[in-house]
């Protein structure tokens, strides 16, 4: 599963690895997350949202963990097009199951360590010509 740590205007992403993953199941969307399980200790994190392996969003008023076809007017899941336009869309439940393929976490407290040091960027590798 990808966690996306977004603190302030920059974000961080790390994989969790599949022995981890039972640890999040059952955790809502708006849920505290402490960071040591994602190699942040200190750090106080709050699950903001995501999406299932197919792309579908998550939605913090939608319980449970599967999906369902709402109608949907400029909003979490669907950005809207002319004024007062609704659409049935399919959106994921806010619950965190085994289907969630990305995470998106909130920094709510800093730890000692600042994120640049613990998730550093990956270079990117230059054509040689």
């Amino acid at each position: 599963m990808k966690i996306v740590i977004s603190h302030k205007d920059k974000s961080y992403q790390t994989e969790l690895p599949k022995e981890k993953e039972p640890q999040l199941y059952g955790m809502h969307v708006g849920s505290a997350l402490d960071g040591s399980l994602i190699g942040a200790a200190g750090y106080k994190l709050e699950i903001h949202g995501g999406s299932d392996k197919e792309g579908f969003p998550m939605r913090a008023d939608l319980p449970g963990t599967g999906r369902k076809r709402i109608m949907l007017h400029d909003s979490p899941g669907y950005k809207g097009g002319e004024k007062g336009e609704v659409v049935r869309r399919l959106i994921r439940g806010n619950t965190i199951s085994e289907a969630v393929a990305q995470l998106n976490v909130i920094v709510k407290e800093a730890g000692p360590t600042p994120l640049d040091q613990l998730f550093p960027k990956a270079e990117k590798a230059k054509k040689e010509e």
